[in-house]
């Protein structure tokens, strides 16, 4: 995958060069096709998933406008972050272009539900960026965590390090859906809830051809070390900030997230399209 420089006014666009020269198709909410554990966007034959990392990392690290040369349908996961991206942007520098950055404003609050599962995304109109998320997975290793961002708050160092996550019990399952399988124990976070027997670790230590595999006191899967003690919610606000990137800009808005994912923030950006489309 290439990120290359774009026109004012392209926004974010991908280009699948292994189709061919014209198979592009733009990071906006009505491309969403897909939203099975990560983000997929759609533009006839054309499709890229795991779009939400690199769109955070363009978002946070100020980047408007930018071509996304890719030879598969996927982008790398890496280390599970926007790390690598944000790294890579901040050491080759961006561009200021000879125009304005229009934000996308509303005007009024609006408020999307998931009654099912008590999430919800509520955006308020704000003079800029702002960004509020709580998790809440009734887990006894994460508890509740709130996280927030706006551009006062260095992205590069306090959001773009922080790993995707899952749970050991969801591990085999996913795997028999076809689900995560660029995915390893050594790019996600994985959280134990209960206790696991040896025969367990060993069995999912050589699925993934790791050596054997424990359990911190604080019931992480031992592999790794949290890079903040609130990871996993900074990487919820992450996966958010690359989602609504869809609306198709910066958004000046307050964003106000409780138990938020890519199904119910994608639905949140369509919404946002639909009433731009509308107003012309």
């Amino acid at each position: 995958m290439t990120l290359c420089p774009a026109p004012v006014g392209t926004g974010i666009r991908f280009q699948r060069t292994d189709i061919g020269d014209s198979a592009f198709v733009d990071a906006l909410a009505e491309n969403v096709s897909s939203t099975a554990r990560s983000t997929t966007i759609s533009s006839g034959k054309v499709s890229v998933s795991t779009i939400e990392h690199i769109l955070s990392a363009l978002t946070g690290m100020g980047v408007d406008n930018a071509l996304i040369k890719i030879d598969g349908p996927e982008v790398p996961i890496l280390d599970g972050s926007a790390r690598p991206y944000s790294e890579a942007i901040s050491a080759d520098g961006v561009e200021e272009q000879d125009a304005e950055r229009e934000y996308i404003s509303l005007d009024e609050e609006l408020v999307i539900e998931d009654k099912d599962s008590g999430s919800y995304v509520k955006l308020v109109p704000a003079d800029e960026p702002d960004y509020e998320v709580t998790i809440d997975f009734n887990s006894r290793v994460l508890g509740v965590q709130t996280v927030h961002w706006n551009p006062s708050v260095d992205y590069a160092s306090q959001i773009g390090p922080c790993r995707t996550f899952c749970f050991f019990h969801e591990l085999h399952r996913l795997l028999a859906f076809g689900l995560v399988k660029g995915g390893d124990v050594e790019n996600a976070i994985v959280i134990v809830e209960k206790p696991v027997s040896s025969w367990k670790l060993r069995h999912t230590a050589r699925k993934f051809n790791q050596p054997m595999l424990s359990v911190t006191p604080e019931g992480y899967l031992s592999n790794l070390q949290l890079r903040f003690p609130d990871e996993c919610g900074r990487h919820k606000l992450l996966d958010i900030m690359g989602d609504l990137r869809l609306v198709g800009g910066y958004m000046k808005a307050k964003v106000v997230a409780y138990k938020p994912g890519h199904r119910i923030n994608t639905i949140a950006a369509k919404r946002i399209r639909e009433i731009i489309l509308k107003n012309g």
